[in-house]
């Protein structure tokens, strides 16, 4: 494989890109990692090899000058919005017409190689709320997404794999891979810290709404950075095994509801921290419906967070799951992290982020 590889990670200082960065500036082949993204961390642009972009990934000039020179691009920026917080025309622009402008950047500049960070959410839950028992990336699960974000990632995603073999400017080819992550845990997971705070006030007990006996597929984040890392390695000695292909990401976590990984988590870093009570369907329906209502009538004047929206309610409720080694059999992933040291560290972050908070 060549050596000296300039890397571009577009939305390098979120929470998958900045651990994709971290990782690339360890390796050896690679001579230079560069950021694309509106936000600079300077926990990790003052890496060696490093060097920070400021742009829009809307902006398809400022996203051509970034992937000048480039060799491959992982493209993970994204507007993040399950809640649909965001209008939904300004979640399209990102992340359709960003990875619309990525993928004509690529081809204009001569990059070869471009790896996707796409979403479990591309795939479902549909509109009849089916669940998803450990499939692997040839299932078919019928139907097209229910939740915005994760139409936009299915859009996204079958541009990338469409782009799979277009020539690029200088005649050569542009070969493509998605990877889908699906409920991600580790340091700097927002989702984490507001959930142990939302514990906390509720006197240190964890109520849940999601079944006991339903499975969700969970991952470490550093074992996402990971797989689209190899990927990015193994598609230039294997381009016409991994190009175009979908990789779902996974390790060693074991299936099961999210509640129960809060709960491990938590009392860790907590042990006081105890299950609390099952919340039946039913009652957070109601709850999600009124405070649906107050959101119209209030909307002209007030802006209001929602905590919860319908088709994440549905999707908290059944099994998603997935079960493939598509990525060890292609491209010879594994795991970076265990489960133990996954937790571990994640619960080394939460104690961090408990007591900077408490000062």
């Amino acid at each position: 494989m060549a050596k000296d590889l300039v890397y571009l990670v577009t939305g390098g200082c979120g929470f998958i890109g900045e651990w994709i960065v971290k990782l690339l500036h360890k390796e050896d082949y690679v001579k230079e990692v560069k950021i694309f993204d509106l936000n600079e961390s300077e926990a990790i642009t003052n890496l060696a090899k490093v060097t920070f972009v400021k742009g829009d990934i809307t902006d398809f000039r400022q996203v051509s000058s970034a992937v000048t020179g480039v060799d491959v691009v992982i493209h993970a920026a994204a507007l993040v919005d399950y809640l649909d917080i965001h209008p939904f025309k300004k979640m399209e622009t990102i992340n359709v017409g960003g990875t619309e402008n990525v993928i004509n950047a690529c081809l204009a500049m001569d990059v070869p190689y471009l790896v996707y960070t796409s979403s479990i959410t591309a795939v479902g839950p549909n509109k009849n709320n089916d669940p998803m028992v450990r499939v692997t990336e040839d299932s078919l699960y019928p139907g097209g997404p229910l939740i915005l974000y994760g139409r936009t990632k299915a859009r996204a995603e079958n541009l990338v794999r469409l782009a799979n073999g277009k020539q690029t400017k200088n005649g050569n080819k542009l070969t493509t891979c998605v990877i889908r992550p699906s409920n991600i845990y580790g340091e700097k997971a927002q989702h984490i810290l507001e959930n142990y705070k939302a514990v906390k006030s509720n006197h240190n007990r964890i109520n849940y709404i999601e079944p006991d006996n339903i499975e969700k597929s969970l991952t470490y984040v550093g074992n996402v950075a990971w797989m689209h890392v190899l990927a990015a390695r193994h598609m230039q000695l294997r381009p016409d095994v991994i190009g175009g292909q979908v990789y779902y990401a996974y390790d060693e976590t074991p299936f099961q509801p999210m509640f129960k990984l809060y709960h491990e988590l938590f009392a860790e870093v907590n042990p006081a921290i105890h299950m609390g009570k099952h919340i039946p369907y039913w009652k957070m329906w109601i709850m999600v419906f009124i405070f649906s209502l107050i959101k119209v009538i209030v909307g002209p004047f007030w802006k209001v967070k929602p905590f919860m929206t319908f088709p994440i309610l549905k999707l908290m409720t059944i099994t998603f799951s997935h079960d493939t080694d598509k990525a060890f059999r292609h491209f010879g992933y594994k795991p970076l992290f265990s489960c133990l040291e996954s937790k571990q560290r994640t619960c080394k972050w939460l104690k961090q982020e408990i007591q900077c908070q408490r000062y």
